[in-house]
């Protein structure tokens, strides 16, 4: 059974190559290139030739992938590129010739080194002195590229002058961060010392117990590497365009490929795409949830990989030795020597960390307490569950304050994952068993969370949808013949019909979107979030290129070939493509004015409808949607976290439209200080009514118990004060100070203001509509069937 996805980043391989390569020559990249190519024509959706006008766009993609600025290359080079490459790329690729992508990628990396050299001159000769009044554009993929070296070195000393004004004003920011969190530190360790009482003074006679002494701090004596905000702004941007040379320069001949191939894809559409190895590996991981290694998080530490976190119960944590913080600076195989990773990519660290289970892979570090060593560390890799992504959910009690006392299911879903390969990861299997113990608590109401949710798996799509309503269509699809098909969900009755909401915003996509609008067409659940999703309509598969490569020859670089091959359709007709899912209830969002979605992409697919298909309504009066978007309106018009939302967008859009910044210091600095100043006042009148609802409700707020597929099953709840973010990602990570950003302490009732209007929409919802929900049916039939029964 073919199985199709529905996200829009990569996606997993479908099936694997039965034949074995003979040979053991390195990849021939252009034979990858030409079949790549022959399978776009074949398969893709337009069936559309490679011919000279994908040839067109397959250079400006290119060209835009490697200068997405246009600051790089000059309208010489472009004119340049377009005389040789802008109808003949088709005919070289289909030759087998990728020249033409290594001969542009050198280009592009003579012309960055060019340009590091310049700013390094500049930087010891030119005086900046932020006094003008000029300005320079923040976004400019739009933009033409300079048109000579000259007007190149006049944007570039405009660019090194931006780049060091927004470095001081970082550290300006970073000393007044640091003198505010000094002060409030003080400030609670004064309000501690007057709440404790002074200690009682010996009785005579008695002499007091003597105190031990205080363990002393390891001594480091290696002199602590220079820190990122010690740099000088000078230092930080040299820094900066020097990291980027060299990872220009690491990039071998299968990047370069990667590259090119790349924006041959998505010539076609936005969602069709060229995978290397390396990003089928990682979509299957992201799918799977799972990997085989060593179970340890990194992140780009200067000159090596820095362990971010560490998965508890995998090979690291197992292990023992390796700690949060230390760096790796070289990794081995089993017995074979060490390979210096310093300055490699992260990716490639990562990949030579990964491995077969039960294989040894020894990692030499730099421990986080003793910098001036190196310890060697043996790990023999395993399967690692990645939990953090997986399904959970909460039940949420709300207080006496917001009325009668409502308990609301909520479910996190942040993508429709499925092993496509051994059925042993399922999104619906585990939405069911979270479901279920929120039906097993008597919920009232559920909220299925989908922000951010980019899609997955198509066939997890439906089964999930088949949670809610009863056996019918979920979806239609057409493919390039116009030959329409759907695809039903098989259970014979929802396993929950109690009222619902599903919580949207503009990064809901793809399979997000068939399962939201199959449900708002059911008339089976409100849809409250952002204006509309992301709209994604169309569904893509995976090809391995090896399949279609000669017998005799290396294939093991190939990678895959993720192809568009059909729309898809709600089962009313309409496409989400473009237009996605619009809420029924929208609220208040930032993202509503930003540049993403299917409709700011390059190349996308059309919009279109075809004729709807004939399903059963889940309930036969529309929802009170006028009814409750009045109260909505109501409720945000008082509510400060909306108008500030609102507030804040507008400012964005402006700034957006304008798309342009200041090079004058007091200008900058003016704006920077207002925008503080607003945000400060804001957190101000924030805490002010976080206070005075807690003064208010006292110990009777919102009761929140987290549900995890960890603790579903165990016969008591786990409440909010003892759950820790470990016991839901399943991840031990250093402790960052900007944690507590996300705190939803920080606002009133201790919950996040979409979170807490998508509760009162609830109560809405119950109250203009009256449905029992599926607790009470249950409770119903229940009392009737103890009642007596006549013969």
């Amino acid at each position: 059974m073919t199985r199709y996805l529905l996200t829009p980043v990569a996606a997993a391989a479908t099936a694997l190559a039965l034949l074995i390569p003979a040979a053991k020559a390195e990849t021939n990249f252009g034979q990858v290139a030409m079949h790549v190519a022959y399978m776009l024509q074949n398969h893709h959706y337009s069936k559309q030739d490679f011919d000279d006008k994908v040839s067109g766009v397959m250079l400006h993609n290119y060209l835009n992938m490697l200068d997405f600025k246009h600051i790089f290359f000059t309208e010489q080079d472009v004119a340049s590129f377009k005389d040789k490459y802008e109808t003949t790329l088709d005919d070289h690729v289909l030759m087998r010739n990728i020249s033409p992508a290594i001969e542009i990628y050198d280009i592009y990396k003579e012309r960055v080194k060019e340009r590091v050299d310049f700013l390094k001159k500049a930087l010891e000769s030119n005086k900046f002195t932020f006094d003008s009044k000029r300005t320079i554009e923040i976004k400019r993929d739009k933009a033409p590229w300079p048109k000579d070296k000259a007007e190149q070195d006049k944007l570039w000393l405009d660019i090194i002058e931006d780049n060091l004004l927004a470095e001081r004003i970082a550290d300006e920011t970073r000393e007044r961060d640091e003198k505010k969190k000094a002060e409030k530190a003080a400030a609670k360790k004064a309000d501690t010392a007057a709440e404790v009482k002074p200690e009682a003074a010996p009785e005579a006679g008695k002499v007091p117990a003597p105190q031990k002494p205080a363990a002393e701090a390891p001594k480091i004596a290696a002199k602590k590497e220079k820190d990122e905000k010690d740099l000088t702004p000078k230092e930080r941007v040299l820094k900066d365009y020097t990291r980027l040379l060299e990872s220009i320069d690491e990039n071998d001949t299968k990047d370069v490929v990667n590259f090119f191939l790349s924006s041959l894809a998505t010539a076609y559409d936005p969602h069709t795409e060229y995978m290397s190895t390396d990003e089928s590996d990682n979509f299957k991981i992201h799918m799977q949830h799972k990997l085989v290694g060593i179970g340890a998080l990194l992140g780009q530490k200067d000159d090596g990989a820095e362990i971010q976190g560490i998965v508890v119960g995998g090979p690291a944590d197992k292990q023992g030795q390796l700690k949060l913080n230390d760096r790796i600076i070289a990794v081995a195989q089993g017995d074979d020597e060490f390979v210096d990773v310093k300055y490699l990519k992260l990716q490639k660290i990562v990949d030579m960390i990964r491995g077969e289970k039960n294989t040894t892979v020894r990692i030499k570090i730099v421990p986080a307490d003793d910098p001036s060593g190196t310890r060697i560390i043996a790990i023999v890799r395993d399967e690692v569950p990645l939990k953090e992504k997986l399904a959970n959910a909460e039940l949420l009690v709300t207080p006496p304050d917001l009325g009668k006392t409502l308990k609301v299911g909520w479910i996190n879903l942040s993508n429709f994952y499925a092993d496509m390969e051994n059925n042993t990861v399922s999104t619906s299997v585990d939405v069911e068993r979270l479901l279920r113990r929120l039906m097993k608590e008597k919920i009232d109401g559920l909220v299925l969370d989908l922000r951010d949710n980019g899609g997955g798996s198509l066939d997890e799509a439906i089964k999930l949808t088949g949670l809610f309503i009863p056996a019918g269509p979920v979806v239609q699809a057409k493919d390039w013949r116009g030959s329409i098909t759907w695809r039903d969900c098989e259970n014979e009755k929802p396993v929950y019909d109690g009222p619902m909401i599903v919580l949207i915003n503009k990064a809901s996509a793809s399979a997000s979107e068939i399962l939201a609008a199959a449900l708002q067409d059911y008339r089976r659940a409100l849809i409250v979030g952002d204006k509309a999703s992301f709209g994604k309509g169309t569904v893509q598969t995976i090809l391995p290129v090896e399949r279609y490569m000669p017998f005799f020859s290396d294939k093991k670089g190939a990678g895959d070939l993720k192809v568009t091959i059909q729309k898809f359709y709600r089962i009313a007709g309409g496409s989400t493509q473009l237009k996605g899912v619009e809420s029924d209830v929208p609220l208040p969002s930032i993202r509503d004015v930003l540049d993403i979605g299917e409709s700011s992409a390059e190349n996308a697919l059309p919009y279109d409808t075809i004729p709807p298909r004939k399903y059963p309504l889940f309930r036969k009066d529309a929802f009170p949607v006028e009814e409750i978007n009045a109260r909505v309106k109501s409720r945000i018009a008082a509510n400060p976290e909306f108008q500030n939302v609102v507030e804040e967008s507008r400012r964005l859009k402006e700034k957006i439209d304008r798309n342009t910044v200041s090079l004058n210091l007091q200008d900058r600095e003016k704006e920077r200080l207002d925008t503080e100043a607003r945000r400060d006042k804001q957190t101000e009148e924030r805490a002010k009514r976080v206070k005075e609802v807690a003064e208010r409700i006292k110990e009777n707020g919102f009761k929140t118990y987290h549900l995890t597929l960890d603790n579903v099953d165990k016969p008591d709840l786990v409440p909010e004060s003892a759950f820790s973010k470990e016991m839901n990602s399943g991840m031990r990570t250093a402790s960052k100070d900007d944690d507590s950003g996300s705190d939803e302490s920080k606002f009133p009732y201790g919950v996040e203001p979409v979170k807490l209007e998508t509760i009162h929409i609830l109560r809405d919802l119950l109250e203009l509509d009256h449905k029992p929900t599926t607790a009470a049916k249950t409770e119903d039939k229940a009392a009737a069937a103890a009642k007596p029964q006549a013969q």
